[in-house]
């Protein structure tokens, strides 16, 4: 009966010991990404269930990530500028479609920012109200029924600014 050199031994228990390790270490790697993938907002959820209902939540701005590095440029090729932070601030269930709806940010005139990333991917981007108002706005057409995510930034890194976020169809 052959038997292996003592090298080779080594390196097939080596071999083993590394390939669990790798099993290892990719379950766990997997396992730090998931909450990550099921992520919360950092405040309050909302729903919105037909043309008469709206809402409003509040929360801060305090983010350090550029929302171009979140989700680029909006559906109609606008970069989304600003920072927030990785996490959405807030998530909105639409109940049903929506024709038009408004999101409008009030922090009392700071230079706020908004993303809204749907549940098919498109990303709407919001920026200045008016020339005289620097808070943030998103107002578009054809809202299909889902969950959305809602980011509301500064446009400069960093800046806390405490706001309220109202949706109205």
């Amino acid at each position: 009966m052959e038997h292996e050199p003592k090298e080779a031994g080594v390196m097939a228990i080596n071999n083993r010991r590394w390939g669990a390790g790798l099993l290892a270490g990719l379950g766990m790697g997997l396992l730090t990404t998931l909450p990550a993938l099921a992520q919360q907002a950092n405040f309050e959820s909302f729903t919105l269930s037909g043309a008469g209902s709206a809402a409003s939540v509040s929360g801060f701005t305090n983010g350090i990530s550029a929302l171009s590095n979140i989700a680029g440029r909006d559906r109609s090729g606008t970069i989304c500028a600003g920072f927030a932070d990785v996490a959405p601030d807030h998530i909105m269930v639409l109940q049903q479609d929506f024709a038009a709806l408004t999101l409008q940010v009030n922090s009392g005139g700071n230079d706020t920012t908004l993303l809204v990333q749907g549940p098919d991917g498109t990303v709407r981007c919001g920026d200045d109200t008016d020339r005289r108002n620097p808070d943030a706005r998103v107002q578009d057409q054809s809202w299909s029924a889902g969950t959305y995510s809602i980011w509301v930034g500064s446009h400069q890194q960093g800046q806390r600014y405490n706001y309220s976020l109202t949706a109205n169809p």
